[in-house]
């Protein structure tokens, strides 16, 4: 490379980063980011941690009641989630379906537009669907979490050992043969463990979907809050602490002895 191309890929690369400088500084002022008043906020949050004490312990049997229905609401949407993004990664994986563009093509644009509204849009559309309750919760993260799932399973169908099944294959085994005998032995394990993260994000967004009509703890968190009853919401927060931990250590232990 002569000097006229160095110097040019120098002077192009600099240009580059003074762009993006000025559309960081840009965005900087149009969401109005100001640590001025973050640090005036500063007593206002330190009154609203006062108030948060002592826990109102009190509660505490009506709060079981809810934070098992959270649980339950992500173990359920974790569950219909891992059945249906299974099917729906074998479809997008390149070394199974890459020569049937048809399939290979509706299964990838479907997977990517499952996950690409959060699940809180999601959850309005059910409650607007079929109304208030825990059962919009699950579809929410249903749906969400199997656009998440089916792209890591088919990367995991996609990154098999092709011996086994070229071996099934040979003897004139169908599709469904292969797959049952050859490709889910193989990514079982990763199927356990994307399933188990898929899990603990679950259970947190699975408080936050509560707080918009999804029911459980989140409910209670957001009529709390509206109530100005801070030592209530204090006791929740404790509880979804503690419950996120438990979640996060148990999942923990599962794929340590997966992996």
């Amino acid at each position: 490379m002569n000097t006229f191309s160095k110097n040019l890929a120098w002077i192009l690369k600099s240009l580059l980063v003074l762009l993006i400088l000025a559309l960081l500084g840009y965005s900087y002022n149009d969401i109005s980011i100001s640590p001025v008043k973050f640090v005036e906020g500063i007593p206002n949050l330190i009154h609203f941690f006062i108030k948060l004490f002592p826990p109102d312990l009190t509660i505490l049997p009506r709060l079981f009641k809810a934070i098992l229905v959270t649980v339950e609401v992500a173990v359920w949407g974790t569950i219909m989630a891992a059945v249906i993004s299974l099917v729906l990664s074998i479809g997008a994986a390149r070394n199974l379906f890459g020569s049937n563009y048809v399939v290979y093509s509706i299964s990838r644009i479907l997977l990517s537009i499952l996950r690409s509204l959060p699940d809180m849009i999601w959850a309005l559309i059910f409650v607007a669907a079929v109304g208030l309750g825990t059962f919009p919760g699950v579809l929410a993260l249903t749906v969400y979490s199997c656009g998440e799932l089916g792209k890591l399973y088919a990367e995991a169908i996609e990154n098999i050992e092709p011996g086994p099944r070229e071996a099934l294959e040979s003897t004139g085994s169908g599709i469904f043969k292969t797959i049952r005998w050859s490709i889910v032995p193989q990514i079982m394990p990763e199927i356990i463990t994307y399933s188990l993260y898929r899990l603990e994000s679950n259970v947190r967004h699975a408080f936050i979907l509560g707080m918009v009509g999804a029911g459980g703890i989140g409910f209670e968190l957001m009529v709390a809050m509206r109530l100005f009853k801070y030592q209530d919401v204090s006791t929740i927060l404790i509880i979804i602490i503690i419950t996120v931990a438990c979640i996060d250590t148990i999942s923990s232990k599962i794929r340590s002895r997966i992996i």
